[in-house]
């Protein structure tokens, strides 16, 4: 019997199972209807949820797609725009000067302060600039939320504020300008308000470009600058001088390297400072610069063909003109050629050589120069010239020695450099010029009467009042100013502007060094003298010996005949010295 037959009508249960020959048999009736409906709902549940699908994503496609600058537009947009952070200012190297760093506002909910007193003691330690009453009488305001404590704290500030742990207080994110130089540049830089706007100096100048996010690269050169700014110190304190100020500038562009005042302050706190800290004597100030004034003088009469360097002029006695007497503080007694009068720094002579030129050439010369009217440049804080009106015959022999009417340092150094750079007159800037246009400047004289000019500088330093502005090997010329200040309608005699405008190298100007020394008070060390050789003309040397390596500047053989021959004044003797001797 086969194994087929074995199994017949009983349960299929096979020693060797297998499914093709087992499978269940067909479900039949009612059980198989049901099946069939729950197979349609299934596909048409599924078919519904692949149409929704494809709708959604048809419209997603299409907003995308077509519809990117509609939805773009329908975005809402910022009111304003937020503002760039003010820019920073930096020196002709790349050093920082000024610069915008985050800082926080310390606010106040009084409502919310549980314990005033101690809240206000304990901020007044950690605010020193406040007291524990101003902060009591602003945490106990009625009927306020919102006061504010501080702006622009420090970062040591906000944390020890946090570590008080008192709810009520809170900060505000906000800028904070920061000076890293100081009192350094204290008087290029200015400083900015609270609110970001600048308030004095190259910050108020320049505002609007510092404002708007575009940086100042300025022709300062910070190392230079340490050097005036030291030279300046020294000299105040060796002669117990109220104040100084000095200017770098070079020759050939008007950009101006070093600039100070002093007293200055600290822009980081200009709160801190006083009005004489804050006053800029090298721009803001007017003097009578004495007889570094006579360096116009003397080079309007020789351009105006009224005299040679050999023309004699009467120095044999003072001088009376109204009611005034010049007088030689360096006395020679005797007729002096024009070279005699700027070595010796004679006010006799050219009282006499302004009368020979008349008012309308030495008004004439001085107003091409630039003195007579205000300098464009960077600053707000820039002075205008004090000239005479009328401008008597008086006028014109006192202002010939340096008296009678007042500028600003930054007008003389400006009108100096266009006296010995080939009389070209550059507008001063404290900005940087780009080396690949560098500007053109205006010629105000005839460049045989600048080199003429220098070998008058030089001899002052050689042979005359300047002679210790002397540096080995770097050539100075220049010349020495002591001026009495006007107090009132009189000259206070004791209170002096001890000067030396210095160039180097002389024969090849390239920049001028200015120091003035306000009231400065003679030593024994300079036997009680307190005039511009004494106080000023050191200062000058040394700022030339430690910039001019920095600068580019060798040092040369003074004495070697090339230089020698550029720089040699024919120095005849006058006719009337022999007259002046009989």
């Amino acid at each position: 019997m086969s194994e087929l037959d074995r199994t017949a009508g009983s349960p299929c249960r096979p020693r060797h199972f297998k499914p093709n020959l087992c499978a269940p048999a067909p479900v039949e009736g009612p059980v198989r209807t049901a099946l069939d409906v729950s197979h349609v709902r299934l596909i048409v549940a599924a078919a519904l949820f692949l149409a929704a699908f494809l709708v959604i994503g048809g419209q997603l496609v299409l907003v995308m797609a077509f519809r990117h600058g509609e939805v773009h537009a329908a975005r809402p947009q910022p009111a304003v725009k937020l503002a760039a952070a003010r820019a920073d200012i930096t020196d002709r190297n790349g050093i920082l000067l000024a610069t915008t760093v985050a800082a926080s506002a310390l606010f106040a909910d009084p409502k919310e302060i549980s314990d005033p007193k101690q809240t206000a003691a304990d901020l007044a330690r950690i605010l020193p600039d406040t007291t524990a009453d101003e902060l009591y009488a602003k945490l106990t305001e009625p009927n306020k939320s919102f006061v504010w404590i501080k702006r622009q704290l420090t970062s040591a500030q906000e944390l020890q504020v946090n570590a008080l742990g008192v709810p009520g207080l809170q900060f505000q994110s906000e800028e904070r300008r920061i000076y890293p130089k100081a009192n350094l540049v204290a008087h290029i830089t200015g400083f900015t308000g609270i609110d970001g706007k600048g308030l004095a100096v190259i910050e108020r100048g320049l505002d609007g470009q510092l404002r708007g996010g575009e940086p100042a690269r300025l022709s300062i050169d910070t190392r230079v600058q340490y050097i005036l700014r030291d030279a300046i110190a020294d000299q105040i304190e060796q002669f117990s001088a109220i104040g100084g100020m000095g200017i770098v500038m070079d020759v050939r562009s008007g950009e101006i390297l070093a600039l100070a005042s002093l007293p200055d302050f600290d822009p980081n706190d200009p709160g801190g400072a006083v009005p004489d800290q804050l006053f800029d004597r090298a721009t803001l100030g007017t003097y009578e610069m004495g007889s570094t004034f006579k360096i116009f003088n003397t080079a309007m009469v020789l351009e105006s063909r009224v005299a040679t360097m050999s023309t004699p002029f009467d120095a044999t006695h003072p001088l009376q003109i109204d009611r005034f007497t010049i007088h030689d503080d360096h006395a020679q007694n005797r007729w002096l050629t024009v070279a005699e009068v700027f070595e010796y720094s004679s006010n006799i002579g050219p009282a006499r050589m302004a009368l020979a030129a008349g008012i309308d050439r030495q008004r004439d010369f001085l107003g091409r120069l630039g003195l007579l009217r205000q300098p464009s440049f960077e600053l707000p804080e820039v002075s205008a010239p004090l000239i005479p009106s009328p401008w008597r015959t008086v006028n014109s022999m006192t202002i010939a020695f340096g008296h009678g009417m007042s500028v600003s340092p930054l007008q003389m150094a400006t009108a100096v450099s266009a006296v010995v750079n080939g009389g070209i007159l550059y507008p001063p800037t404290l900005l940087a010029h780009d080396p690949d246009h560098m500007p053109a400047g205006r010629q105000v004289m005839a460049p045989g009467i600048s080199d003429e000019m220098r070998r008058l500088l030089r001899l002052v330093v050689t042979g005359g009042t300047g002679k210790f502005a002397e540096s080995a090997g770097y050539v100075v010329g220049g010349k020495t100013g002591t001026a009495e200040k006007v107090a009132g309608r009189h000259y206070a005699r004791k209170e002096l502007l001890s000067s030396f405008i210095g160039v180097f190298p002389i024969n090849e100007p390239r920049y001028l060094v200015m120091i003035s020394i306000d009231e400065p008070h003679g030593n024994r060390a300079s036997s009680g003298f307190a005039t511009g050789g004494w106080v000023a003309a050191p200062g000058v040397g040394r700022v030339v010996e430690r910039m001019a390596p920095l600068v580019g500047i060798h040092p040369v053989d003074e004495n070697s005949p090339e230089i020698s021959q550029a720089l040699l004044v024919d120095m005849p003797v006058p006719e009337g010295r022999k007259l002046a001797a009989d």
